[in-house]
């Protein structure tokens, strides 16, 4: 080792306070990007199993195929893996107890779909021939007899189709069943044909049978040497690698081989990065390259401030090597050196501190996300070369940039300019000069503390930098997990309830009320509601139904886009108990000569046009205007206005069960007095009844209700949908909280460091400032002013940088999630209170030790 680098080791152990913040602030960068970039694979690696999980590992599935297609696929070299299936149909159950499953559902796999597609045996073997079939824990569960491995099972399978219906109507698993307003079935299956089984095993339920679905997943084997030139069956092939080719790829193969259909597993391929039109990605890619600048920008700020103000103090002694013979490439080289000294051990124990962080939060939040997802795959710290690899090249990078400046300056310093420490301190009077409006306004200890700060302008810059970095970081981040929080808001259905009962048009309203009364209900709400259509003007629609009409004219009824109101009519208790909420009087509202009603203002909804998720304005109405409302003439066979409605005021207060969330549809709630007299001439309204209840216990309030069930009625237990979107909401808190704090930690740590390694410098000013009578609370006055000023200069410049990077972020969300932009007011407020009160803390700190030392050895400070 070379003395330049063994006075650079010496150097780093003398300042271990410095050395330390640098470390720690390094260990803390590079776990952050070891994190992300590991939470990253982890994260697709979890969707990648789920997805697998539920509808089983294929990436193109082609259509109706037969046995020389087939044969024809597998010699593809493009294709690794071929599984063939085949979806029988429906056959009627009279064995079902439950009336929402009177189906059985027959699908067919061959050997290799048996291991692709997740089916999990739970006893027997799995089927070896046509006519053997494995059952589902669930039919065995619900059946009224008995079925056991080794008997026969006799059906006649089908089509599931309405009855009456042309031939497109056919049915699939993903279609709960038919029913008319009386409750009864309106389908009815078709085309059956007999067969008989032996059964032969016994499965779990297959993850990728939905919930709604009428009919119990039964499999049976597909025998590749049965098949035929006439046959028709579906291969799902697996390729080799998958490329973004694969869409051309497999059209063209699709063609080549004349088979009319051909199907992607999107999801699946597109957690490959690969997809034929997905704003998802963009935004997924375009936010981890914002986190990652975050991180850079906020590492760069700490280890480049620590590498100047190391500079700074072996300015002298550089100069001094520097008349010895030392040349600029090994002062240079110095630099480098202590920057590889720090990332040498920084960088590795970053890595190991992001691993373990990760895993730690992975082993809390796993059972949440199980639930969240309604998946039974929970994360795995997935850890890859190119992770590992992605991050260390990150770390050294933003180290090199950190370490260049300050080492190109180390370079230029001569050995006469570090003796008389001129390099940082170049004065003129006209440099220095202050107003006197300060001295008037403030006092002489606030124009020494000016002066001192454009006498030393570098140090002040620098300080300044860091405070800007701190607040772009806080105020970046801080909107950032805002609005991952909304975009996860606006992703999962709105559900503030935990039991829904609907009712068809006999059922009363007193029958409804006295299933609110079972003992398990702890909260109930009656909404009665109708559907009413109206027409709006072009100038009314929302920003999102402007694009619309343009990219369509031919939508317009007579210029008009047509609509849906949706009105809620409530009971006088609660539209009393509505207008306390929502701070209106009730009476505006209550009279039936003059029809008024409260609209909800903001919708949230998927648009399927622009596949994003959007949040807007229903209508670009003001209170006062009027809704036009129509019913169907069968006479003149068209839509004609009966009545109209004025719009009293906008809300977004809702109640229990009301639920805004479609286009197309304005929800207005009006009271029962306004309601009869608007509909009173109508016959052809029909009101419908829903109770939403919540529960301590659902499962036995479900039971209860059960019990009482009277009328035709439905009961729908939402409670696991509500706690999921509860628990991914939860779960994205703790991330971003999480990283909040450590981007906190980052920036505090920055601005201690800048300003008490800035106030040790100036040890020698403030013993000579002493020296000639400044008191104590004149020199605290300086010291406040001093923070004041930082304070306010770095939130001139912090704010609108932030602001403009924010309006990036909102950009890059906007892909996918689609809401007005607004800016986080209280987290600025919060960063403006937090700047002024680190910055004084910092101070303060760094003053108070300087003021326990004695003015003489003060004025012996060489390095000033």
């Amino acid at each position: 080792m070379n003395i330049m680098n063994k006075l650079t080791l010496r150097n780093l152990k003398e300042n271990k306070r410095r050395t330390l913040v640098t470390i720690i602030g390094v260990i803390i960068s590079v776990s952050m990007l070891t994190a992300v970039a590991t939470l990253g694979v982890s994260f697709i690696d979890l969707l990648k199993r789920d997805s697998i999980a539920r509808d089983g590992e294929w990436h193109v599935q082609f259509k109706g195929v037969n046995s020389e297609q087939i044969e024809a696929i597998n010699k593809d070299s493009k294709i690794e893996n071929v599984i063939l299936s085949n979806d029988l149909g429906y056959a009627n159950w009279n064995d079902s107890k439950n009336e929402n499953k009177p189906y059985l559902f027959l699908k067919q796999y061959d050997e290799q779909g048996f291991k692709q597609f997740s089916i999990t045996l739970k006893e027997g073997t799995y089927p070896k021939a046509s006519n053997e079939i494995i059952i589902s824990d669930a039919m065995i569960k619900n059946a009224k007899n008995k079925y056991a491995i080794g008997e026969e099972l006799k059906v006649s399978i089908g089509e599931r189709r309405f009855k009456l219906d042309k031939e497109d109507s056919i049915l699939t698993q993903t279609d709960p069943l038919q029913r008319n307003e009386e409750g009864e079935s309106v389908e009815e299956i078709q085309q059956a044909k007999s067969y008989t089984f032996k059964i032969v095993g016994i499965m779990e339920s297959p993850a990728w049978e939905p919930s709604w679905s009428p009919g119990y997943t039964l499999v049976s084997y597909v025998d590749k040497s049965e098949l035929t030139s006439n046959s028709s069956v579906n291969a799902s092939v697996v390729m080799k690698r998958v490329k973004q080719s694969i869409y051309e790829d497999s059209e063209s193969l699709a063609k080549k081989l004349a088979i009319a259909k051909v199907d992607f597993n999107n999801e699946l391929l597109r957690y490959y990065g690969v997809s034929s039109n997905d704003n998802l990605l963009l935004t997924m890619y375009s936010l981890i390259g914002i986190i990652i600048l975050v991180i850079v920008i906020g590492s760069v700020a700490l280890i480049y401030n620590a590498f100047a103000i190391s500079v700074s103090e072996r300015a002298r002694y550089l100069g001094m090597l520097s008349s010895v013979g030392a040349t600029k490439k090994q002062k240079r080289n110095s630099v480098f050196f202590e920057g590889a000294v720090i990332g040498g051990i920084s960088i590795p124990l970053g890595i190991i501190a992001g691993l373990v962080g990760i895993g730690i939060t992975f082993s809390f939040i796993n059972k949440y996300l199980q639930d969240a997802l309604n998946s039974t795959q929970g994360l795995n710290v997935v850890v890859t070369p190119y992770s590992i690899l992605f991050s260390i090249i990150i770390s050294v990078v933003t180290i090199f940039i950190s370490t260049y400046l300050p080492a190109r300056k180390a370079s230029k310093i001569s050995a006469i300019d570090a003796i008389r420490q001129t390099q940082d301190i170049k004065l003129s009077g006209k440099k220095v000069k202050t107003s006197k409006l300060v001295r008037k306004l403030f006092g002489i200890e606030a124009e020494i503390g000016l002066k001192n700060l454009k006498r030393n302008k570098r140090r002040y810059q620098t300080t300044v930098f860091s405070l800007v970095i701190s607040i772009l970081l806080f105020l970046v981040v801080s909107y950032f997990s805002d609005n991952m929080k909304k975009s996860v808001e606006l992703s999962q259905e709105n559900i503030d309830y935990d039991i829904a009962v609907s009712a068809d048009s006999i059922t009363t309203e007193e029958e409804m009320q006295t299933l609110a009364n079972v003992p398990s209900i702890s909260q109930s709400n009656l909404i009665k509601n109708t559907y009413v259509s109206t027409y709006l003007a072009e100038d009314v629609l929302s920003e999102n139904g402007k694009k619309l009409v343009d990219k369509d004219k031919t939508i317009l009824m007579d210029g008009k886009l047509p609509f849906n109101v949706n009105f809620i009519m409530l009971s006088e208790e609660a539209f009393q108990n509505y207008a306390k909420t929502s701070g209106f009087n009730v009476n505006e509202y209550t009279n039936p000569n003059i029809p008024k009603g409260i609209v909800i203002e903001n919708i949230s909804y998927f648009d399927p046009y622009a596949e994003k998720f959007v949040e807007e304005k229903v209508m670009n109405a003001k209170p006062g205007d009027y809704i036009d409302l129509y019913s169907y003439n069968f006479d003149s066979e068209k839509d004609e206005i009966f009545n109209k409605i004025q719009i009293g005021l906008f809300t977004n207060e809702t109640l229990m069960g009301i639920n805004p969330d479609n286009y197309g549809t304005i929800t207005m709630i009006i009271s029962n007095e306004v309601a009869e007299k608007l509909f009173e001439n109508e016959k052809n309204i029909n009101m419908n009844y829903t109770l939403y209840l919540n529960s301590d216990n659902p499962e036995k309030a479900q039971e209860e209700l059960e019990d009482l069930e009277t009328g035709s009625i439905y009961i729908y237990n939402v409670e696991k949908n509500r706690k999921q979107s509860e628990q991914l909401i939860m779960i994205m808190s703790v991330f971003m909280y999480g990283f909040i704090s450590l981007i906190s930690l980052i920036s505090i740590a920055n601005i201690f460091n800048t300003i008490s390694t800035s106030i040790s410098l100036r040890k020698r000013e403030f013993a000579m400032l002493r020296s000639v009578g400044m008191t104590p609370t004149g020199f605290n006055k300086m010291i406040y002013f001093e923070s004041i000023f930082y304070g306010i200069k770095a939130l001139m410049y912090g704010i609108p940088i932030s602001i403009g990077v924010i309006a990036i972020l909102y950009w890059s969300i906007s892909n996918t999630f689609e809401y007005g932009f607004k800016l986080p007011w209280l987290s600025i407020l919060l960063v403006v209170i937090a700047i002024f009160i680190i910055v004084a803390s910092a101070m303060l700190y760094s003053v108070s030790k300087i003021k326990k030392e004695n003015i003489i050895d003060g004025l012996k400070q060489e390095n000033a």
